[in-house]
């Protein structure tokens, strides 16, 4: 170090020195009386001493023409970015933000009750699980008082963001807790559960003979139509006191790989329903069907074509004649009573066959209600298997959470299908966007699970749509099976993954597990979703059809 000093030293000395000897030329008579006053007061004048005075006078010049305190204050607060004012500044701009989405939600508040005020109540509320206009009363009036709360909490979060920057920083100890509103029960959830009351519902017991046995036949539509068709079949078997035999695969569908068969028997706490290989072992291979006793008798006996006969005997079944009980028909079917069915289809024979009730109408409201008509103690009978279940449970975790709304969004074969009803179901895409929105703005949920069987080129639209408060709503559909993902490695250990009917099946769960669902009117698929949602005590008072109670905005002609 001292090394170092004295090198500084002898480095300052010589620029010393060789400053003074190089003085600038000066003029004649200039140089004359300068050097004579030079002389009498001894002073050396050099570049030295112009470094030591310029500084000092350029801070006089500057300090006399410049505000210096504007000028330290804003280089301070640039350095120091957490002082009082900046967080003060911070949180009104916060609280200016907040204020502005108030406006807009009071605004949107405004706009909603004034189409509830004037939007048409329809005629007909089709199957429902609430009647329309009930429910478009309902919920104008918990949307108004939920949306009110939502903006009182809004407020006070204002509050709070504005006394951030104040020494204290805590509302509670600038306002009196005692004049704090208190808001009870009141909760900002405007899609509440509905109230089942499962307890009350009224049920009949089911306690068939051991050697009486009712042979379920059901043809029409699709699995949902089945499972329908199922259900009713098992009311009849209770209201005959026998057991219900379920189809063969080979006549039907594959029911054991969608339906766990022994919950229905531990639900009921006795045999009440049996395989058809079980009923084969029973029988000891004599299969025969004593008496076919048809529900309807149009267009077809037991809606029974001559395939479907043809199909039954190559299983080894023999059967009687069809016998219709009654003339009814499958487009215009009466109401009947429990009474009605004892008195037709009771019978002493050991099996007999009512063919297909899908389209029965038999104690509907009975039927309909939560958990169906028969006393037992689970939530519902026909549900999807464990596998299915629990399938259907880590999709959700994976991918979408607990508050999301399921949409089932029908358009292959339903723009025909819809346009030869009055009125018309099937909606332009813009127009079901918008209706989705509204749901899900009600709802208040993040994400959208998508069941659906329309093309890309029509889900991509409708994605592109659906927006709420400025923002795309993600539609989420299951994604084909990635090894990466563990979510679906049930149904491959087991050999289900890639079985049409088991992935309809995981779609109705999904669906049925939602906070919200929009449903496809005149769908069994959305029906049976529905019955699930009643059983499992899932359904909301916001669940409804796709765009309920208005019409297509557009409609194409007939053929």
């Amino acid at each position: 170090m001292e090394r170092e000093s004295s090198d500084d030293e002898e480095d300052r000395q010589n620029l010393i020195d060789e400053n003074e000897r190089k003085l600038p030329h000066r003029s004649g008579f200039q140089i004359e009386d300068f050097k004579s006053r030079l002389s009498a007061h001894r002073f050396s004048f050099n570049k030295r001493y112009l470094f030591a005075i310029f500084p000092p006078l350029f801070i006089l010049l500057i300090y006399f023409t410049t505000d210096v305190r504007n000028l330290f204050t804003t280089s301070i607060s640039i350095v120091k970015a957490d002082s009082p004012t900046d967080r003060m500044r911070e949180s009104e701009l916060r609280a200016l933000y907040l204020l502005r989405q108030q406006q807009l939600s009071l605004f949107s508040l405004w706009n909603h009750t004034a189409f509830a005020d004037s939007a048409p109540i329809p005629s007909n509320s089709s199957n429902s699980t609430l009647d329309f206009s009930t429910r478009q009363v309902l919920l104008s009036s918990a949307d108004f008082k939920s949306a009110l709360l939502k903006q009182i909490s809004l407020n006070k979060e204002i509050q709070q963001v504005l006394l951030s920057s104040h020494p204290s920083g805590n509302l509670s100890e600038l306002v009196d807790d005692n004049g704090d509103l208190n808001f009870g029960a009141y909760s900002f959830n405007r899609c509440p559960k509905v109230n089942q009351n499962m307890s009350q519902r009224p049920t009949i017991e089911w306690k068939p003979r051991s050697d009486k046995y009712l042979f379920a036949i059901c043809l029409s539509g699709q699995m949902s139509n089945h499972l329908i068709c199922l259900e009713k079949h098992m009311f009849f078997a209770a209201l005959l006191n026998r057991i219900l035999v379920i189809p063969s695969s080979k006549f039907d569908y594959q029911y054991n790989r969608v339906l766990d068969i022994e919950h229905i028997n531990n639900c009921l706490g006795r045999k009440v329903v049996v395989t058809f290989e079980e009923f084969t072992e029973s029988k000891k291979n004599h299969l025969h069907i004593d008496r076919v006793i048809c529900y309807f008798s149009l267009p077809l006996p037991c809606y029974v074509d001559d395939d479907h006969v043809k199909k039954l005997k190559s299983l080894g079944i023999s059967m009687g004649k069809l016998e219709p009980a009654w003339a009814e028909d499958i487009k215009k079917p009466k109401k009947r009573t429990a009474q009605d069915v004892q008195a037709k289809f009771s019978s002493n024979d050991d099996v007999i066959a009512i063919g297909d009730v899908f389209y029965a109408n038999v104690e509907e409201e009975w039927v309909m209600q939560p958990g169906g008509p028969l006393a037992h103690k689970c939530q519902t009978l026909i549900e999807p298997s464990r596998l299915i279940m629990l399938t259907a449970q880590r999709f959700v975790q994976t991918f979408l959470g607990k508050s999301f709304t399921a949409l089932h969004f029908r358009r292959h074969g339903f723009l025909k299908f819809c346009n030869a009803k009055e009125p018309s179901c099937f909606f332009p895409i813009p127009q079901a966007a918008d209706c989705i929105s509204r749901v899900v703005e009600r709802a208040d949920t993040p994400v959208i699970y998508l069941s659906t069987d329309a093309a890309e080129s029509e889900t991509g639209l409708l994605q592109s749509l659906v927006v709420l408060n400025g923002k795309l709503v993600p539609l989420i559909k299951r994604p084909t099976r990635n090894s990466a993902e563990k979510w679906d490695a049930l149904l491959y250990r087991h050999g289900l993954d890639g079985d049409s009917q088991v992935e309809a099946m995981l779609d109705k769960t999904i669906c049925a597990m939602a906070s919200v669902f929009i449903g496809a009117p005149g769908s069994t698929f959305t029906e049976d979703i529905l019955r699930l949602r009643r059983g499992w005590g899932s359904a909301s008072h916001c669940d409804e059809y796709l765009c309920q109670g208005e019409q297509p905005n557009f409609i194409a002609d007939n053929e």
